[in-house]
C-alpha cells in the first residue's frame, strides 16, 4: 500500500513501525489490523450484516441459534442439571445466536437460574449490540478466559467464527529451507513505498515442521495460528477441571496440510490484505487437527470432528425447517434458502467444521456415541 493519503491512519503507523524496527510479522500485523486500541477493525465498528461486510450462520437464521441451545441444554443434562454452572460465548457477534437460543433453553426446567453468562469480546460496538439483545440475561463481560474466576461449577462454552480470527503465522519454504512470511516496505520508481510480504533468514528447524509438510515443493506455505493453539490449551484446562465441554464452529480443513488461507474480506468481497489497514476483516482457515491435539494433550476428551452439514443434520435441522415453513408460510422460499446456505454441500455446510471437547466423563448430543 503506498504511503501518501489513500493509506489509512493504521496503515501510516504501520509503516512507521515497520521503518523504525523493521519487516513485521503477519501475527503482529493482524493483530494490529483488527485489535489496534483506535483504528482496529473489531475496535471501531459493527462489521456484521448486510450493510457491514461478513454474514454469520447466526445472522442467515434463527435455526442455528436455536440447535446451539438444544446443544447446551443436552450439555446441561448430561451434567446432571446443576444448581449453578457457567455459559461462555467467545465472540458473540451481536449476541444473536444466544438470543435464539435462549428460547430453547428457557423450556429447559431449572437451567436459567442455574445460569451464569459470560462473553468474551473487545469491540465496544458488539458490546452494546450484546448488552441489548441479552439484556434480560445479566451478561458478564470478559476480554480474556483466564477472567473467568476458579468456580467449581460446570463450564459450557460455545463458539462461532471465534480462531479464524486470531492472528496466525506463515512460514514459507524457499530452496529446500522453511522461513517465515514477514511483511516489509518496497520503494517503487516512483518513490511511493508499498507493504509487501518478504522471508525472514532465519531458517525453521526441521524438527518443529509437521511431518506432513517435509516433502512439500518449494513455494509451498504453511499456517500456524500459535494463538488459537494457546486459546485451546487454556480453555480445555478448564474444561477438564471444572467439568463441561466446549463447542466451537468455524471454516477450516481437518488434517494439517499446506496452503494458504489468508483473507480479507470488505464489503463482503475479497480484497487485498495489505491495502487499507483496519478496514477489512482479516482471516484464516482453522487447522482443527491442531486445535485437538491442544485439547488432548490438556487432558480433554476429543470428540470426533463434524462438517456443519452432518452437525445440524443430526440436530434435527431439516424437521425444524419444515415446522417454520408451516408456522410461516409466506416465508417458506426464505426458510429454504436459509437452510440451505447452512448446510449446502458447496455453501458453508461442508467447509465449516464442529470441534467438541469435553471433560472425560461428558459425551454431549450428537457426540454421544463416540
Amino acid at each position: 500500500m503506498k504511503l501518501n493519503q489513500q493509506d489509512t491512519e493504521l496503515g501510516e503507523i504501520i509503516n512507521r513501525e515497520i521503518k523504525q524496527s523493521g519487516p513485521m510479522s503477519l501475527s503482529s500485523y493482524m493483530a494490529l489490523c483488527l485489535t489496534h486500541p483506535k483504528f482496529g477493525y473489531y475496535i471501531k465498528s459493527d462489521p456484521l450484516g448486510a450493510k457491514g461486510d461478513f454474514i454469520t450462520a447466526p445472522e442467515i437464521s434463527q435455526m442455528f441459534g436455536e440447535f446451539i441451545g438444544l446443544f447446551i441444554a443436552g450439555t446441561y443434562q448430561a451434567l446432571g442439571s446443576p444448581k449453578k454452572f457457567d455459559l461462555v460465548e467467545l465472540g458473540a457477534g451481536r449476541g444473536t445466536l444466544l438470543k435464539d437460543a435462549m428460547r430453547v433453553l428457557k423450556n429447559i426446567d431449572g437451567l436459567l437460574p442455574a445460569m451464569r453468562l459470560s462473553l468474551l469480546e473487545v469491540s465496544e460496538p458488539l458490546i452494546r449490540a450484546q448488552s441489548e439483545n441479552l439484556k434480560g440475561f445479566n451478561p458478564n463481560f470478559i476480554s480474556d478466559i483466564n477472567q473467568l474466576d476458579d468456580s467449581e461449577s460446570p463450564l459450557i462454552i460455545i463458539a462461532n467464527e471465534f480462531f479464524d480470527a486470531l492472528p496466525i503465522k506463515q512460514f514459507q519454504k524457499q530452496n529446500g529451507k522453511w522461513h517465515e512470511r514477514s511483511i516489509g516496505l518496497k520503494k517503487q520508481q516512483n518513490g511511493e513505498e508499498l507493504r509487501v510480504f518478504g522471508l525472514a533468514p532465519m531458517v525453521l528447524p526441521d524438527d518443529v515442521l509437521p511431518s506432513e509438510l517435509r516433502q512439500e515443493k518449494d513455494g509451498a506455505i504453511w499456517e500456524v495460528n500459535f494463538a488459537s493453539l494457546r486459546q485451546m490449551s487454556e480453555i480445555s484446562e478448564k474444561i477438564v477441571k471444572r467439568k463441561g465441554a466446549f463447542l466451537t464452529i468455524d471454516y477450516g480443513y481437518g488434517m494439517t496440510q499446506a496452503g494458504e488461507t489468508f483473507q480479507a474480506v470488505e464489503k463482503h468481497q475479497f480484497t487485498d490484505p495489505l491495502n487499507r489497514p483496519g478496514m477489512a476483516d482479516l482471516t484464516a482457515h482453522i487447522n482443527f487437527e491442531s486445535l485437538a491435539s491442544a485439547a488432548n494433550k490438556a487432558g480433554a476428551k476429543v470428540h470426533n470432528l463434524k462438517t456443519q452439514l452432518e452437525f445440524l443434520l443430526q440436530m434435527g435441522i431439516e424437521e425444524r425447517a419444515i415446522a417454520l415453513i408451516k408456522a410461516n408460510p409466506n416465508h417458506k422460499e426464505e426458510i429454504g434458502i436459509a437452510k440451505n446456505r447452512l448446510i449446502g454441500e458447496k455453501e458453508m455446510g461442508n467447509l465449516f467444521k464442529v470441534l467438541c471437547i469435553s471433560s472425560k466423563d461428558l459425551a454431549p448430543y450428537p457426540f454421544i456415541n463416540q
